[in-house]
């Protein structure tokens, strides 16, 4: 085993236990781990390894954070699988780089920090990673609203809601005839709609009335409203969403 080399001025110097690591890991994410493993290698006369900690960590934090908004149906994961994943990882490398060094480090008299110390830098590390999260987030959904567009259609105004970078509007002029001949577009009651086109597929999101999900009366003429349009693209797949307050709320489903 490499001997491990520490005068008695280093000795005064605490160092973060493998515990500590863990904690302040699930708390604060891969820059924490980083800082704390770096932390430590400088305790134990390792400071070729300091630089090299803080690239992985970067690396870590760019790919697990980045990474999230690729995964498709994010919201099934369970929250806490995520940090357990780079926890684990994280401890599994102070194990191997750091684990019988600390153990003899603190055996020889050198003392370690206390909880309180990395429970706090493991909330100062979610600050610091979660706001520019929240910003890219903010970014996103600020962007995408711009390319969202709405028109309007007949006396009382229908409004068919799309984005214009993924369908084009006279593929929604068409679809609006559809609905004014089927009389779905009348000149009583504003409607509310919102599409979308997946390859060939048209994902058509109607504002409606919860009374849909329990009463076949008030479903019926979705159904034929559905028929009746799916006619008119007989070589695509109709998807109707009824939904209620907003479009994630989808309270049936008819395709």
């Amino acid at each position: 085993m490499e001997q491990l080399i520490i005068d008695k001025q280093t000795m005064i110097k605490k160092i973060y236990t493998d515990r500590l690591i863990w904690a302040g890991t699930f708390l604060g994410g891969p820059l924490v781990a980083g800082y704390l493993i770096a932390e430590n290698f400088k305790v134990l006369n390792e400071p070729d390894k300091v630089k090299k900690t803080w690239i992985f960590a970067i690396l870590a934090t760019v790919i697990i954070f980045g990474g999230i908004f690729l995964i498709p149906d994010l919201e099934k994961i369970p929250r806490q699988l995520i940090p357990l994943i780079y926890t684990a990882i994280a401890y599994f490398i102070v194990q191997h780089y750091q684990g019988e060094k600390i153990k003899t480090y603190i055996k020889d008299g050198g003392l370690s920090y206390k909880w309180w110390r990395a429970l706090l830098i493991g909330l100062i590390g979610t600050v610091i990673t979660i706001l520019p999260i929240f910003g890219i987030a903010y970014l996103s959904d600020t962007a995408k609203e711009a390319t969202i567009t709405t028109k309007t259609y007949g006396i009382v105004k229908h409004e068919i809601a799309f984005d214009k970078d993924n369908i084009q509007e006279k593929d929604i002029d068409k679809l609006a005839d559809g609905f004014i001949k089927t009389t779905f577009f009348d000149q009583s009651v504003t409607k509310y709609v919102f599409v979308k086109r997946i390859d060939k597929n048209y994902e058509i999101s109607i504002s409606c009335n919860k009374s849909v999900t329990d009463s076949p009366e008030a479903l019926n003429p979705f159904i034929q409203l559905h028929k009746d349009i799916q006619t008119m693209y007989p070589d695509n797949k109709i998807i109707f969403n009824l939904v209620v307050d907003n479009l994630d709320n989808i309270v049936k489903k008819i395709e």
